[in-house]
C-alpha cells in the first residue's frame, strides 16, 4: 500500500512582472517576536550574573530558548527501538513544532506533527489496533508514531537519510518524482525543487548537529 505524506506542498508557480506594491508603513515586529527577543536579552544579562556568581552558565539559559528539548526519555526509548539517531529525532521535531504541540492548518497533530491520514497508516502496519486521532496528543505515542514513519522513510530510500527527511516534509510521491526526473537515486539539496522542503532538510540537517553538540548527555549520544 502506498503511504500517504506528512505534508505535500505545490511546486510554487510564477507570473508575469509583478505590480509594483504601495508604500506601505513600516512593520512593528509581531508581538510574539519582540517577547522572544525581550526574554533572551533578559537571559543573557541573568546569565551574565549568574556567571560571574557560579551559579548557573549562560549557555545553558539561552539554550533553553533558543534549542529547547522536552521528552528527551521517550526520544530515546524511541530512537533505540527504531535505530534511529535521537539527535534526528529531536531536530525534527524542533522543525515540526519547536517542542510545543499543536495542530497545523492541514490538521497535523501534535509533536512530531502527524497527520490523521498519516496516522492511519502507521497505526495499520505497526499492529496499534486501539488507536484512535486523539491519541496523537499524547507525547509517548506521538513520537512513537513520527519515529515508526521516519524508520519507515529511511528503509523505503535505502538508508539515505536526507530523502526520508524530504518525504516527511513533501512525501514521498513527491520525492519519488524528483528521483525519476534527475535519473539518480540521492538528491543534492539544490535538486529539490520546493523551497519549502529544501530549507526543511538544511534546517533539520543543521539542528541535528546542533542537538548532538549541545545535548549529548540527556540523548544518550
Amino acid at each position: 500500500m502506498s503511504p500517504p505524506t506528512t505534508r505535500s506542498r505545490p511546486a510554487s508557480r510564477s507570473g508575469g512582472s509583478p505590480r509594483p506594491a504601495p508604500p506601505r508603513a513600516p512593520r512593528r515586529r509581531p508581538a510574539r517576536r519582540r517577547r522572544l527577543g525581550a526574554i533572551v536579552a533578559a537571559l543573557a544579562v541573568g546569565g551574565g550574573v549568574a556567571a560571574a556568581t557560579g551559579l548557573v552558565p549562560l549557555g545553558d539559559a539561552v539554550r533553553e530558548v533558543t534549542l529547547p528539548l522536552r521528552h528527551d526519555d521517550i526520544i530515546r526509548q524511541q530512537a533505540e527501538e527504531k535505530d534511529l539517531d535521537p539527535a534526528l529525532v529531536a531536530a525534527i521535531i524542533y522543525e515540526e513544532s519547536r517542542f510545543q504541540p499543536r495542530t497545523s492548518p492541514a490538521g497535523a497533530e501534535g509533536l512530531m506533527q502527524i497527520t490523521p491520514e498519516t496516522a492511519s497508516f502507521i497505526a495499520e502496519n505497526s499492529g496499534a489496533t486501539t488507536f484512535v486521532l486523539d491519541d496523537l496528543g499524547n507525547p509517548q505515542i506521538n513520537i512513537s508514531y513520527g519515529s515508526f514513519y521516519l524508520r519507515y522513510l529511511i528503509d523505503r530510500y535505502d538508508g539515505d537519510e536526507r530523502l526520508a527527511i524530504a518525504a516527511y516534509n513533501a512525501g514521498g510521491t513527491n520525492v519519488d518524482a524528483w528521483l525519476a526526473e534527475a535519473a539518480s537515486d540521492e538528491l543534492d539539496l539544490e535538486d529539490i525543487p520546493f523551497t519549502e522542503t529544501r530549507e526543511y532538510v538544511a534546517d533539520v540537517e543543521e539542528r541535528r548537529k546542533e542537538y548532538e553538540k549541545n545535548y549529548a548527555a540527556d540523548l544518550g549520544l
